[in-house]
């Protein structure tokens, strides 16, 4: 029989070992449930006027784009994702607030702009816990109003407020955190927010956060520093440049892709990309010497489906299922919800989008769009309406609608109205409800020239 004082080291040791199983296993669950519900970084990048058919995933076959090749390979491809207009500024407004063009502050290239009372995205995930930046283009409000990026939910932000300015690669100015800031006329802007991008990236790696990248390429002005890797086609040096500067961008994509690697948070962060519109004419560019559109009718400012149907990828290792094509049709509007649901919060209730993640993530079953919306303040006013196959269009108020079936003709040539009238009549009735009157601000603060 052992004494006394051994019997109790003896039952000192046991409940020990006890003790440190039952904390290994505590730990053990902890850390496992930490690992399943940790929010998940959310990168956005935005190209500026960049078509469908520019990008090689998308069916280019003389621009190189192999970090966005590569971005489709290990995530899902989208083939009928819109933007949420067919200019800069209000398809803008759309992936920031969940509006579409029925409801959104902002629905033109004019001076209205984001206000107090506005939701973003940015300020919902900032109060979710995210670090939120942006870096590139803003186009949502002037300096000294309430729509400046610090007002909207950015705890940080670095580049262009006005769309106009964003023409200029070679500027004299940024604006930092909302506060204009000289910059180097040599320097070359989208160099400068591909640099800050990383930068951001290095310096938020601990925890959650949100980076709104908004390039500027392919926007004119078609200026790239070099045209390599093309300096020696044949090709006209309008389309030198403007590749050079699409592959540039891609350049600057691979970077981050290989920043996350590094950082060891690739598999904890979804990267979306897109564009804001179509293709443009500006600058010289010719849109059928790349086939800028691919397949589809129409660029920017047109409400035809090459003026907002968008080359889309979005990439998360390990939860979006790779090589995957996708037909689910979505917008801008879509992706405020969406990053509702990848950071475990509501989506407020009086928007227009419905989040995607089930189709990103195969779990439960995913909403559809009853319909599409989309009305362009440029040229008068002009409406589009998606619906399931079906696509009309209304170029002059009063003007009957064009209707055509995108499954049998995506090129948009056959209007088929008067074959249809029973769709007619449903899109009809669809337009009268579907949208608020838009009220234009009279005048904006002054900007620099």
């Amino acid at each position: 029989m052992l004494p006394c004082s051994r019997l109790a080291q003896n039952r000192m040791k046991t409940l020990f070992t006890k003790v440190v199983v039952a904390l290994g296993a505590l730990t053990f669950l902890l850390t496992s449930a930490t690992a399943e519900t940790k929010k998940p970084n959310i990168i956005f990048i935005l190209a500026d006027d960049l078509g469908y058919g520019e990008v090689g995933c998308f069916g280019q076959k003389q621009i190189r784009t192999p970090s966005l090749d590569k971005m489709a390979k290990e995530g899902m491809r989208f083939t009928q994702a819109y933007a949420g207009n067919t200019v800069c500024a209000p398809s803008r407004c759309a992936l920031m607030t969940g509006k579409h063009m029925g409801h959104a502050t902002v629905r033109g290239n004019d001076v209205n702009r984001l206000g107090a009372n506005d939701l973003t995205v940015a300020k919902i995930l900032k109060d979710a816990g995210y670090t939120t930046g942006l870096v590139g283009k803003w186009g949502l409000g002037e300096e000294n109003t309430e729509g400046v990026p610090p007002k909207q939910g950015f705890d940080y932000s670095y580049g262009y407020l006005n769309q106009v300015h964003a023409h200029d690669y070679y500027t004299d100015y940024l604006f930092r955190n909302g506060e204009r800031i000289a910059n180097n006329t040599n320097d070359y802007t989208h160099d400068l927010f591909a640099k800050e991008s990383l930068e951001f990236v290095r310096r938020e790696k601990d925890k959650p956060f949100f980076l709104y990248l908004a390039f500027t390429i392919p926007h004119s002005k078609i200026n790239p520093p070099s045209e390599e890797p093309y300096a020696k086609e044949n090709w006209p040096a309008t389309e030198r440049k403007k590749a050079a500067m699409i592959t540039r961008m891609d350049r600057d994509i691979g970077r981050l892709f290989d920043l996350l690697k590094e950082l060891k948070l690739d598999e904890n962060t979804i990267v979306f990309f897109s564009s804001d519109n179509g293709p443009h004419h500006e600058g010289g560019a010719d849109n059928a010497f790349f086939k800028s559109a691919g397949p589809l009718r129409g660029i920017k400012r047109d409400l035809y489906e090459g003026g907002f149907r968008e080359p889309t990828i979005v990439r998360w290792p390990g939860h979006v299922k790779a090589n995957k094509v996708s037909d689910h049709i979505w917008g801008f509007w879509d992706f405020l919800p969406t990053a509702c649901d990848l950071a475990g919060v509501s989506a407020p209730k009086d928007i227009d989008g419905l989040s995607i993640a089930p189709t990103l993530l195969r779990k439960g079953k995913q909403q559809e769009h009853d319909y599409m919306y989309w009305e362009f303040n440029e040229r008068g006013f002009q409406q589009a309406v998606r619906m399931g196959d079906w696509k009309a269009l209304r170029l002059k108020p009063g003007q009957p609608l064009e209707l055509y079936n995108l499954k049998k003709d995506l090129g948009e040539t056959k209007n088929v109205a008067a074959a249809n009238p029973k769709i007619v009549e449903k899109i009809e009735s669809i337009l009268k409800t579907c949208r608020t009157e838009y009220v234009k601000k009279d005048k904006g603060p002054k900007k620099k020239k």
